[in-house]
């Protein structure tokens, strides 16, 4: 039986989630555990994450334009893309991609964040604060900059961290009647 919103015999992304979770748990109990069982455990994990891996990349190798687009934008497929360094777009352009997903969320709250590149590894974004919600409806600045560090580094693993640069000073509106009045004498 699927679960819900998966096609029959798929896992909806909860459900994958969870898996994953799980899966982290297992490998750090294995990790901590001493014995030649747990070890050889380790080494079947490696190698079957390695066999898949060269799995996906063979059918990366056979993807045109279109298919290789559509399954770089599943964030499944993506980050498996990811994992095994065969995503075949830069980590700017994966880093920006995740920026610009965030900016509605952000924009709601009434601050703004945009890309600003990359510099020696580390993303750089622009973030400014909102000032919308008043008090008590929690989610300051640091909370959107832990956001969006997180996004940008599940996107691009590749950067070394996330840091925000400052966004430019809005231009002081001087209305033009001030511009051309003259000072009475």
């Amino acid at each position: 039986m699927a679960e819900a919103g998966a096609p029959a015999g798929r896992l909806a992304d909860p459900a994958v989630e969870g898996r994953l979770a799980r899966l982290d748990e297992l490998l750090a109990g294995l990790e901590s555990a001493p014995g030649p069982a747990n070890r050889s455990a380790i080494e079947a994990v490696r190698l079957l994450t390695e066999i898949y891996g060269e799995a996906l990349a063979r059918v990366m190798d056979h993807a045109d334009e279109r298919l290789a687009a559509h399954l770089t934008e599943d964030e499944l497929v993506g980050h498996l893309l990811v994992l095994h360094a065969i995503h075949p777009e830069p980590a700017e352009r994966r880093a920006a991609r995740a920026v610009e997903r965030l900016r509605p969320a952000v924009r709601e709250r009434g601050g703004d964040v945009e890309w600003a590149g990359v510099e020696e590894g580390v993303g750089r974004v622009r973030l400014t604060a909102g000032g919308g919600c008043g008090s008590g409806c929690g989610g300051g600045s640091a909370d959107v900059s832990a956001v969006v560090r997180e996004a940008v580094l599940a996107a691009a693993p590749e950067l070394t961290a996330v840091e925000p640069v400052q966004a430019a000073a809005p231009a002081a509106f001087v209305p033009l009647t001030d511009l051309t009045r003259r000072v009475a004498r």
